[in-house]
């Protein structure tokens, strides 16, 4: 397996394909293959992301792939700024279609010529759905499995409020979603502004989740966004209030992708392969039994641990294959199963396991009786994982005090006046873009550039 320090980008292909993430030799570039492997991954993050969002109350919804020219035609600058990325379909059999028909690349389109339907009073609000669908993009980019896609794993939530002060708090409920979810997946990340020119079509601002990778660049795994009352008023989506008037709604979304999974192989992983938070892992616990003298017993009480493993709800698995051990570790590890037991004649006969965490060298022997202490084992496992992401993220985000200082670092801090004229010449003599002020941050100072009054920020190359 290829070094990951050395050589990120090839070490990232090459675990996507021995663990079995995704097949990119579809005929259609951009569009790859969901393994098992990689699809079961995605779904337990998709269950992570449904807990959190039906604790607030959200419910899942599922809308059509299609959409007509004139739901688009609706739009104002939202719809140019993926006016480049829509397929288009025009025909139905032989026929040309009455009406051309766009594959969804997002889904404002679609859903909010519903929501007057669905939105008559002030008691229908504040309205919270979200859905988790493919959408598609024509990428002219080089697609990257998970990071840069035509065919994309999507969750977006799409709220409507009262009034813009409601829709405020929405915007600070998804930042506490977001960290909840961000904790599970083990990722740190940085809250970033987008400059006026970068934020999500139509919105009156965004804040994008933002997190180094490796390959020295930022990976953007988030977005929430902030409407207004801007697409309300283009899709006439009105309530009446207590007191019998019709007013516009505000509404926000919120935004992430299978990039999730990308962060995760990339931060976490090492040069013997995956690395998973148990929360995550299609197999969080691997039972390899050893063969010897008394392999039938040795099997049979390996199924046994199994039962009782999985009777306590974990998801586990026994490989009865005919390879060798080590090569069965190897397998495993690169697989990023967090924790393997393994059983011989002596584990047999002491009434005994074996635990080896994927994140630590060592081995620890425990009693049958304690088996329950697995639980504390995957979540020292998970303790690794931030410990060693925490790390990371601090080891590459620097704060610079000159352009200078910004050329041969990772993710960058600086004060920045917020123009694009700045921006530009940044990103001209370092390559790295303005990810925006970064959010809360209540400090000022100089900027880099020209020397006026300027807000804290973050600058990378991006994915």
């Amino acid at each position: 397996m290829e070094n990951k320090k050395e050589n990120f980008s090839e070490w990232y292909n090459e675990i996507i394909e021995l663990a079995g993430l995704t097949d990119k030799r579809y005929e259609i570039k951009g569009m790859n293959i969901w393994m098992p492997y990689g699809l079961k991954i995605m779904h337990l993050i998709d269950d992570i992301i449904r807990k959190y969002s039906d604790e607030k109350k959200f419910q899942e919804v599922s809308f059509p792939v299609l959409i007509s020219r004139k739901q688009l035609e609706v739009e104002f600058e939202h719809v140019k700024g993926f006016e480049n990325e829509i397929y288009w379909v025009t025909k139905g059999g032989k026929d040309t279609l009455d009406v051309d028909l766009a594959l969804r690349p997002t889904s404002e389109s679609a859903m909010y010529t519903m929501f007057p339907l669905w939105i008559r009073s002030h008691t229908d609000l504040p309205f919270k759905i979200y859905q988790i669908v493919s959408v598609y993009r024509y990428e002219t980019k080089h697609t990257r499995a998970f990071i840069r896609v035509r065919e994309i794993h999507f969750y977006e939530a799409h709220t409507a409020h009262k009034d813009y002060n409601d829709a405020e708090k929405q915007m600070n409920e998804y930042l506490d979603i977001w960290k909840k979810i961000a904790s599970e997946l083990c990722l740190e990340y940085s809250l970033d502004v987008r400059p006026e020119w970068d934020k999500f079509p139509g919105a009156k601002y965004s804040i994008a989740f933002d997190t180094p990778m490796p390959g020295y660049r930022s990976l953007q795994v988030g977005t929430i966004h902030e409407y207004g009352e801007n697409f309300a008023r283009n899709y006439n989506i009105k309530y009446l209030d207590e007191n019998g008037d019709l007013k516009y709604v505000s509404q926000t979304t919120f935004g992430l992708s299978e990039r999730l999974l990308a962060a995760v192989i990339g931060i976490h992983g090492d040069d013997k392969g995956l690395i998973l938070p148990y929360r995550i892992a299609p197999v969080q616990i691997i039972i390899v039994p050893i063969p010897g003298e008394i392999y039938d017993k040795i099997l049979e009480y390996s199924r046994t641990i199994m039962d009782d493993l999985k009777n306590m709800g974990y998801r586990v698995d026994i490989d009865e294959r005919d390879y060798t051990p080590g090569y069965k570790y190897n397998d495993w590890e690169m697989k990023g199963v967090p924790l393997r037991i393994e059983i011989g004649s002596r584990e047999y006969n002491e009434n005994m396991i074996t635990l080896s965490l994927r994140t630590q060298k060592k081995k620890i022997k425990i009693s049958r009786q304690n088996l329950r202490d697995v639980e504390n084992y995957l979540k020292t496992v998970n303790d690794d994982i931030k410990s060693h992401s925490l790390k990371f993220f601090n080891d590459n985000i620097h704060m610079a005090k000159s352009i200078d200082d910004m050329k041969n670092e990772y993710m960058v801090r600086a004060y920045w006046c917020g123009s694009k004229e700045c921006s530009d010449k940044i990103e001209a003599l370092t390559e790295k873009a303005a990810l925006g002020n970064i959010y809360n941050d209540k400090t000022s100072g100089k900027c880099i550039v020209c020397g006026r009054d300027g807000k804290l920020s973050m600058f990378s190359r991006t994915y």
